[in-house]
């Protein structure tokens, strides 16, 4: 599934890095824990990662389906286009989402839902299912360890082309999902732009 390239669409900001960001390797043991140079990060699409510990991705799911865009607690996160709330809820398993949201759109006729993951939970009152939202508009804030399944701030942005059951979708997979996951949650990058 093909999208509009974001040069063309000039999508709106998930989270401002106008400032600048470190573009991470997380495919190195311990490295989600490291001090980083800068306050801004992007944690790459379909990189194999060696950081997934916890009972939550037993069984070799390694392979990360989302960009990782890192900030401080309480940075904004905004509607990268126009759309509206599809569904929202805490998943609160240790190393998971935490308080998430799922957005819907229609981009060049397609239907396109969006997860982000790693939110506040005062995200979760902001809009109510079903509501329609701008380009720029306020969908949260990044959420810190203690709610968003113990992982340093950011969001977890993830595409679908199917429509979600829930308020939850794989952020990673194994190796064996890994072509069929492609299909599926394709490169986010098709709305964050060409951030590495």
């Amino acid at each position: 599934m093909q999208f509009p390239e974001f040069s063309e669409a000039n999508y709106h900001p998930v989270v401002d890095l106008s400032e600048g960001y470190e573009v991470l390797d997380l495919s190195r043991s311990g490295s989600s824990q490291r001090a980083t140079e800068h306050p801004l990060t992007v944690g790459r699409y379909d990189e194999d990662r060696a950081i997934y510990t916890t009972a939550l991705f037993a069984g070799g799911r390694s392979i990360h389906m989302g960009i990782d865009l890192g900030a401080p607690v309480g940075t904004p996160v905004y509607a990268f286009a126009s759309g509206a709330l599809f569904c929202q809820g805490v998943n609160g398993a240790e190393g998971d989402y935490g308080p998430t949201l799922i957005t819907h759109h229609v981009l060049g006729g397609r239907d396109l839902w969006v997860l982000h993951g790693h939110l506040s939970r005062a995200s979760l009152t902001l809009h109510c299912l079903g509501e329609r939202f701008e380009p720029g508009e306020l969908l949260g804030w990044i959420g810190d360890r203690d709610i968003n399944g113990g992982w340093p701030p950011h969001v977890h942005i993830q595409l679908c082309v199917e429509r979600p059951e829930t308020h939850d979708m794989p952020g990673a997979v194994t190796a064996e999902q890994r072509s069929w996951a492609l299909r599926h949650y394709p490169d986010p990058r098709a709305i964050l732009g060409p951030l590495y």
